[in-house]
């Protein structure tokens, strides 16, 4: 288990990378014997230094969810990281929001439902049905995820581990929701969860669709499964807050120009350009 001083001296990295859009090299290759705990240790010191210079909390992500990307970073489980205020952006219905990129290093885009908390959720026995009754509603959602710990090693290409991704908040940098209209606002009780669907246009082209489904079968699972992992470390989900249930497309990079249009039908629609 890594010290409280490295704790601190790397999460200073991550703070310093997104500050200068650039991206350090992988923890778990400088520090081999680096643990998942040790990952969420950094990830933790890094949102409270950000917190140190004004940024609130705003909700939590969870990632990893389908059962391939577990797979393919060889875990048992999703992961999660924390929303801040400066990750908002809220998308207005029927306009097109315009996102600075100068916020990202290599931002990707991730099709996602959220859910709004009524009521805090507090582990270590959270049901599927606790989950429906804390929410105010779901509404449809876009992660923005990047990458502040280089994706692919410098000088091996090799991919970076989960315990990377852990301690870089989970990938998460930035989150598009609707601006508040009732058309983006769904009932979690009478929705038909795994049923909720979207098409992802990228300047036009249809690059992904998807059906929550392939988050756990249904995205409520996850935010009872991430209120339960909270429990341990003396946390909880708040009244308030806004939780990623997780994607259920793959991750499309983004470039200065591109216009994405997420449609989720009866759900609403967020329009979007990287400028």
């Amino acid at each position: 288990m890594f010290d409280d001083t490295l704790i601190q001296q790397l999460a200073a990295e991550l703070q310093q990378a997104q500050k200068t859009r650039t991206p350090v090299e992988h923890f778990s290759k400088r520090h081999p014997g680096m643990t998942i705990e040790d990952g969420y240790r950094i990830g933790r010191a890094w949102v409270e230094q950000q917190k140190a210079e004004g940024r609130k909390v705003i909700g939590h992500k969870i990632g990893l969810t389908s059962r391939a990307m577990q797979i393919s970073s060889q875990i048992d489980e999703p992961d999660y990281g924390t929303l801040l205020d400066s990750m908002l952006f809220t998308a207005p219905a029927g306009e097109v929001l315009e996102i600075p990129t100068q916020h990202f290093i290599a931002p990707r885009v991730e099709v996602e439902l959220a859910f709004v908390l009524k009521a805090p959720l507090a582990g270590p026995n959270v049901t599927v049905q606790d989950v429906l009754n804390a929410t105010a509603y779901i509404t449809p959602a876009i992660e923005i995820i990047d990458a502040r710990i280089e994706q692919f090693d410098r000088h091996t290409r090799a991919m970076r581990k989960v315990y990377d991704t852990i301690s870089d908040n989970a990938a998460n940098a930035g989150i598009v929701i609707g601006s508040g209209e009732p058309a983006f606002r769904a009932d979690p009780h009478t929705t038909n969860r795994p049923w909720c669907g979207a098409i992802l246009r990228q300047n036009g082209a249809v690059e992904e669709t998807g059906l929550a489904a392939g988050v756990q079968g249904d995205p409520a699972i996850g935010i009872a499964w991430l209120a339960n992992k909270l429990a341990p470390w003396g946390e909880r989900l708040e009244a308030g807050e806004i939780v990623l249930a997780g994607s259920f497309t793959r991750p499309v990079a983004a470039q200065v120009g591109d216009l994405f249009e997420a449609d989720y039908g009866p759900l609403g629609c967020l329009r979007f350009r990287f400028v």
